[in-house]
């Protein structure tokens, strides 16, 4: 380790946390995941605490605690989605068919849904619902009982903001009363189903009737309708920006955590070859792969850092942008209804003209009058849900812009400080080991090349000594003691091969030397010797003369 010092294993906590708006609900509480089978059927409980920081003591409703599962939530979010319809509703997270009780997920889960509850304790538009504090605070015999409302007691609930519910029963499970997933999630942002309305009897009418006007286009107009056009158009552009944003950022994540993975391979790569070193410079190759190695966990925390701190808050908005559709898609409906009950009302009113013409018809046009009477009622009804809800879009979408933006420059701004800490660490990590390497070029016994010039130019290493008690060239007469130093030989004459040749010493020994006169035969009179490179070729003939 570099210094003896370690990085600390989770720098995101030395980090300040920015905080968030449902901080404030910190009073919401999402703990203690259990496991429960009954039968073949698995899930999973948490308990859901309510502990007021500032309330009295004495009173029953300060502190709650009750136990709820995921289709208690989900049971939660439809019930907002139709008690105030057109409100942003903060999104659940979502399910998973497979690895659903790994406690990893489990404890995702169990996060995300205390979110949402801090969410809408926080919400303008939801904080007083019914159905939150029902959620909240009923005991499970109360809870269950609320779930199971359906056909009367629904439509009894409903019945301020479903203008064609002339009679209980009409719409048995009404907008919630079938599945728990009903209603949530429509095929399309501005499609024609109503999203969870069975059509029996009556309520058949009403879808048919709703349907068609959908398809015909003769919707009621209103002075807002280009302002929802806009908003409509900006919210679309904004999801498609939003969606090539994060899927850049899941990519940046994903080469974070392969840029540590190999940072750990190329650590290995250079322990393994400083350990196949003996001297100064294997000891340096295996500091610079624990190097590696350090550098390889601070990525991996620096890409965790970046998945939870730049990446979940992109997918997060882009969660709640779909919110925002649903609650464009409310108002739809909304306005969908209005202009059947309109369409409605002039039906009636040709169909009781018809019945007045005639003779011996005053029964039926007096019940067809109070049809028409029943139907202008409904189309009062109608015309006041739409402009109340048309109404509570536009304050959620003003809302929804102000604290979007100021969501995505605190993200931006976090990211960036995030990449500036995490490079300044780098930067010091590699810093503090050029040090360690410079020091092995001054070590006297490390069998590398030295960065000082030879006298004899670059070309010059030092020579090794012949093997064996054979003496090599002797120095000139008069050189000093220096030159029996293992630093390069220096020679007397012109140096015609600069390539030292360990076999030399031995050449200039054992070779004999034809051109001296004690190889010359007896009785020949000596020669001068001659260069070999002077010598002309001589062949000798063999025994047919030839060569």
């Amino acid at each position: 380790m570099l210094g003896g010092s370690r990085l600390p294993s989770n720098p995101q906590v030395a980090m300040s946390r920015r905080s968030r708006p449902e901080d404030a609900a910190n009073h919401i509480t999402v703990s203690d995941p259990v496991q429960h089978s009954e039968g073949v059927n698995k899930y999973t409980s948490y308990r859901v605490d309510v502990r007021p920081p500032n309330s009295d003591l004495t009173t029953t409703q300060a502190f709650s605690a009750v136990l709820r599962r995921y289709s208690d939530f989900l049971w939660l979010y439809e019930k907002l989605q139709t008690e105030r319809a057109g409100a942003i509703v903060p999104p659940l997270p979502e399910k998973q068919p497979m690895g659903r009780f790994n406690p990893a997920f489990v404890e995702a889960r169990r996060r995300e849904l205390e979110r949402f509850l801090r969410r809408v304790a926080i919400h303008p538009e939801l904080q007083d619902s019914a159905c939150f504090d029902t959620f909240l605070r009923a005991d499970d015999i109360t809870f269950q009982a609320a779930k199971s409302i359906k056909g009367e007691g629904m439509m009894m609930m409903q019945q301020p903001h479903m203008p064609y519910q002339q009679q209980p029963g009409m719409m048995p499970g009404g907008m919630m009363g079938g599945s728990m997933m009903g209603g949530t999630m429509p095929p399309s942002p501005y499609g024609g189903m109503m999203g969870g309305a069975r059509p029996k009897k009556e309520g058949f009418k009403r879808w048919f009737a709703e349907t068609k006007t959908s398809i015909s286009g003769d919707l009621v107009k209103s002075p807002d309708d280009e302002l929802f056009d806009e908003i409509q158009r900006y919210i679309h552009g904004l999801d498609t920006q939003m969606k090539n944003v994060s899927t850049q950022a899941t990519g940046l994540v994903r080469k974070g955590k392969e840029m540590a993975n190999g940072l750990f391979e190329f650590g290995l790569a250079f322990n393994l070859l400083g350990q196949s070193e003996a001297d100064a410079l294997g000891e340096a190759l295996c500091k610079l792969g624990e190097t590696a190695d350090q550098l390889s966990v601070l990525s991996a925390e620096h890409s965790d850092q970046e998945a939870a701190q730049f990446e979940d808050p992109l997918v997060d908005m882009i969660k709640m942008i779909h919110a925002v559709k649903l609650a464009l898609h409310k108002r739809h409906e909304k306005r969908l209804t209005y202009s059947t009950c309109l369409q409605e009302v002039e039906s009636k009113n040709a169909q009781l003209a018809k019945l007045r013409a005639q003779i011996g018809m005053e029964s039926k046009a007096y019940a067809m009058e109070m049809s028409l009477r029943r139907a202008q009622e409904n189309a009062e009804v109608a015309r006041d849900d739409f402009a109340a809800v048309s109404q509570r879009v536009l304050r959620e979408v003003d809302r929804f812009k102000r604290e979007s933006t100021d969501d995505m420059r605190l993200t931006v701004l976090e990211y960036i400080r995030l990449q500036v800490d995490y490079n300044k660490r780098m930067e010091q990590i590699w810093a503090n080991l050029i040090p360690q390497l410079e020091r092995v070029q001054l070590d006297p016994n490390a069998n590398v090349v030295s960065d000082v010039p030879s006298a004899h130019g670059p070309g010059i290493t030092n020579v090794p000594k012949a093997a064996g008690n054979v003496p090599g060239p002797e120095p000139p007469t008069g050189a000093s003691s220096t030159a029996q130093s293992p630093g390069p030989q220096i020679h007397s004459q012109p140096v015609i091969n600069h390539t030292p040749n360990p076999q030399q010493p031995y050449m200039h020994q054992s070779m004999p030397n034809p051109f001296m006169t004690q190889s010359m035969p007896t009785g020949m009179p000596p020669q001068t010797p001659q260069d070999p490179g002077m010598l002309s070729v001589q062949y000798r003939e063999g025994p047919g003369g030839g060569f």
